[in-house]
This record gives C-alpha cells, sequence and structure tokens, in this order.
C-alpha cells in the first residue's frame, strides 16, 4: 500500500495545490491496536482492531483544508484533493528532497507476546492488588499495546517513515471501611515493547498492583485534609502532572497565538525562579512521549522551553512555524489520520536540581507533602488550576506525620513556579494520555521534588 501511495503522491500533491497555496501533505497510518481490560475478577473487555487510512492537508493563506478516507482508489484520492483545493489544476511541487524511514526498536514485540501471556499479567495484577487488604473491593487493570506505522509525503519533496510501537499497564484498586470510599491508581509504560515486563516480569506487575492498592487502602487510614495557604513539596513521584498542565499548554504556540495563553508575548522575560528549568523531549527513549519522527514528518527534538527561569521560546507545528516564520520544533501531533495536526507536549519535565530531597523536607517545619496528584482543571488564558491530591501528607517539624484526603491543590501556574525555593536531584516520571480539541496523544511528564514557597489547599477538615 505504501508504495502505491508513493508512486501516486505527486500527483495528489499536485492537485491539492492546483489552486494556489503555501503547503500539501499526504498522511498515511496503519494502526493495529489490542486493549485487554479486567473487572469484577475476570476479564470483562477485549478490543482488537485495525484503522488504516489516508489524511489530506492543504495550508493556504494560513489557514487548513483538511479531508480523510479510507478508499485508497486514485480516483477518490484525486476527487478529494480538488475538493480540498476548490479548483482543478496543477501546482508546482518538489520530489525527492528527503528519505527517512526510522523505527522504535523494541526487544518483544506486541504479535510476538502471547494473548494468554497477556491475559495473564491482568490476572496477577488482580489477585495482588486483591490481597493486599481486605478492604479491597474492586479491582480494574487495563493493558494496551499499540503498533503505528505512518507515511508522510508533502509538496517540499520530504518522504518520511516511522514505525511506534507502545505498551501500557495500568491498576486502579477502590478501597471501603464501610463509610468512606478512596481510590487509588498506578500505571507504568511507554514507547517500548513487552520486554516491559520481560526481566523483572512479577517485580513490574506486583509493583504497579501494589501501589495501587496500598494508595486506595491509606486514603481510608487518612485524615481530613486542612485548608488553608502551606508551604507545599511535590514528591518527585507525583510525576510532572503540575508542570504539564499548568505550564505545558500555555507553552503551545496555538493557544499562544490565539492569546490563549498567560505566556503569550513573554519571551525574553523571568516566568519562573531561576532554579527552574522546562524541557519538552521527544528523543528520551522508551518514554510515553517519545517517536523519531512527528505526525508531519518532522524530527523529534528537545527542546528547553524556560531556562533558569527565563522563557525561551514555544512548541511549534508546521503552520504555527509558517505564521511566525519560524522552523517546526517537532511538535506536531495528531490522534490519527482523521484528523488534523495540532500542537502537543512529547515528555515534558522540569531539569533536575542540586538539592537533596530529604534536605527539602527537613528544612519545611509546616507544609503539605504530595506524593500522587489525581485529575484537575486547568485555565491557559490565566494559569489558574486546580488539581486532586490523591496521596498526601501533612509535614510537621520537617518530617511526614499522617495521611490527609479530600485535598486539593489550588493555585497559578506562572506564580508557582515563581515560588519554587528547592529543587531536587531526584526526578520521577509519570505517564499519560492528553487530551486537547478533542484529540488524544500519548505522552510522559516528570519532575524532581521541589517545594513551592506557598499554595492554597482546598481541605475538608
Amino acid at each position: 500500500m505504501k508504495e502505491y501511495i508513493r508512486e501516486k503522491a505527486p500527483y495528489i500533491l499536485s492537485a491539492l495545490l492546483g489552486n494556489g497555496g503555501e503547503f500539501a501533505e499526504i498522511f498515511f497510518e496503519d494502526t493495529k491496536s489490542l486493549m485487554l481490560n479486567l473487572e469484577n475478577n475476570k476479564i470483562e473487555k477485549i478490543s482488537n482492531g485495525i484503522d488504516t487510512g489516508i489524511g489530506l492537508r492543504l495550508i493556504k493563506n494560513g489557514k487548513t483544508a483538511y479531508g480523510y478516507t479510507s478508499d485508497f482508489s486514485f480516483d477518490n484520492l484525486m476527487n478529494l484533493a480538488k475538493i480540498l483545493a476548490k479548483g482543478e489544476g496543477e501546482g508546482k511541487i518538489q520530489v525527492g528532497q528527503k528519505f527517512a524511514h526510522t523505527k522504535i526498536d523494541v526487544l518483544i514485540d506486541p504479535d510476538q507476546f502471547g494473548l494468554q501471556r497477556k491475559k495473564d499479567i491482568l490476572l496477577r495484577a488482580n489477585d495482588i492488588a486483591r490481597a493486599y487488604d481486605p478492604q479491597i473491593m474492586q479491582v480494574s487493570v487495563t493493558l494496551r499495546d499499540t503498533k503505528r506505522d505512518v507515511m508522510i509525503i508533502n509538496s517540499l519533496g520530504e518522504t518520511v517513515e516511522d514505525e511506534q510501537v507502545r505498551v501500557v499497564f495500568f491498576v486502579e484498586a477502590v478501597a471501603t471501611n464501610g463509610e468512606i470510599l478512596y481510590r487509588g491508581y498506578e500505571s507504568t509504560g511507554g514507547a517500548i515493547g513487552y520486554e516491559l515486563f520481560n526481566e523483572d516480569y512479577v517485580n513490574v506487575i506486583d509493583y504497579v498492583a501494589t501501589k495501587a492498592a496500598e494508595r486506595a487502602v491509606l486514603g481510608l487510614k487518612a485524615k481530613p485534609a486542612p485548608a488553608g495557604k502551606f508551604p507545599i513539596v511535590i514528591s518527585s513521584e507525583a510525576g510532572g502532572t503540575m508542570v504539564h498542565e499548568a505550564v505545558g499548554h500555555g507553552l503551545e504556540a496555538d493557544l499562544v497565538q490565539q492569546g490563549l495563553s498567560v505566556y503569550a508575548g513573554r519571551v525574553g522575560e523571568k516566568v519562573a525562579s531561576e532554579l527552574v528549568t522546562v524541557i519538552d523531549d521527544g528523543t528520551i527513549y522508551g518514554k510515553n512521549g517519545t517517536f523519531n519522527f512527528d505526525d508531519e514528518g518532522v524530527p523529534a527534538q528537545k527542546k528547553v522551553l524556560i531556562e533558569n527561569g527565563y522563557l525561551k521560546g514555544y512548541m511549534y507545528d508546521r503552520l504555527r512555524a509558517m505564521i511566525e516564520g519560524k522552523k517546526s520544533t517537532g511538535n506536531g501531533r495528531r490522534d490519527g489520520y482523521q484528523h488534523v495536526p495540532i500542537v502537543r507536549m512529547t515528555n515534558t519535565f522540569i531539569a533536575a536540581g542540586k538539592d537533596n530531597p530529604h534536605d527539602i523536607l527537613a528544612d519545611t517545619k509546616e507544609g503539605i507533602y504530595v506524593v500522587k496528584m489525581g485529575g484537575g482543571q486547568v485555565n491557559t488564558v490565566n494559569g489558574d488550576f486546580v488539581f486532586e491530591i490523591m496521596e498526601g501528607y501533612k509535614i510537621e517539624n520537617g518530617e511526614i506525620t499522617y495521611p490527609i484526603r479530600g485535598a486539593s491543590l489550588i493555585g497559578n501556574g506562572p506564580k508557582a513556579l515563581q515560588d519554587i525555593d528547592a529543587v531536587g536531584y531526584d526526578l520521577g516520571w509519570a505517564i499519560g494520555t492528553c487530551g486537547k480539541s478533542g484529540q488524544r496523544a500519548p505522552v510522559s511528564d516528570a519532575q524532581p521534588t521541589v517545594r513551592i514557597k506557598e499554595m492554597t489547599i482546598g481541605g475538608t477538615e
């Protein structure tokens, strides 16, 4: 199929530009995915599918025309190109300027890891989580693998192919003492094959399942969270939820250009503590937001967004870069061939600092220690956010004393970055699926242990 598309691409691209335009593109995708879910002590759902299609894109006068199809006939593709071009003609294109064929190398391909072995992972995780404590009443386990083969051919003469593999695994446990319910959650995975479970097969499953159950049971023992303003220490174990949501989205060029970011027009300004450097890097081996080329055929890159507190720049896709006369930073991503590419993060993190994490805690006389974030909401226009604290503790006299529940972290992204006064040398990662404009994208985020001078805790005490 790809050879057929390569052969027909010059005609299709020329038709796309037949009525003028700056850029034309063909995006081919062939995705094979498997998802297994366990509920109520049994495998409740197995979803296995293949989705193949083509998206055609025209950029003209800074605007995008987009269409997609799973009908690969030449007549259909040419007709779609002419509809997008709103006319017939032959535009000028380049041919043969760049060829690249890359793939994410994995040790155990998802197709080589049998279905029964995949089921065994879910069953073991369920047994481990339920055996942790009799108060565990519900366990949900999900395992998902994806093989994605993409090819991008554009009017600049670039042809790029990238083969991507991802495996993710997560466990959710709910505990009850008869009066309250509390949820615990843990996950792992990334741009990796089933070697994720290979060498330490049992340890990975047991760790994720035990951590989820542990958090659920801990919530039953926790005291109602105090309300008020406190110094906040966020553990590296929390991952980079805050930097992704409260900072990262505001550094995406589409939101900046639309005036929907608190960071718009502030390149070169000091926007954070001098201890803070924020990076987005799509090249880190094995992470969930890693790829060789983005969904526009631009190489994955490491971008320093904030350096020692100063805003260095934004993340761009091709369209937003063209509008400003810049180059794409490799952040053009899409949910699939049915979607137009938009600016998205990859692996986003606060760089490690020099402080000892133990000393950060010991130097905090009173405050809140955040170990795991939950869900939340962010307003990118002003940077305000609210996050659930799934696992948190009270700090008293420099020591962790008792767990808290019902807490939420309320603050402002830019102010939180400015108020960071300690950054640990540890760095902890988390995985997730980021939603934006109705599209999903696999991402990772991370941060070291950090202390924020003061933030508001919404509590129930």
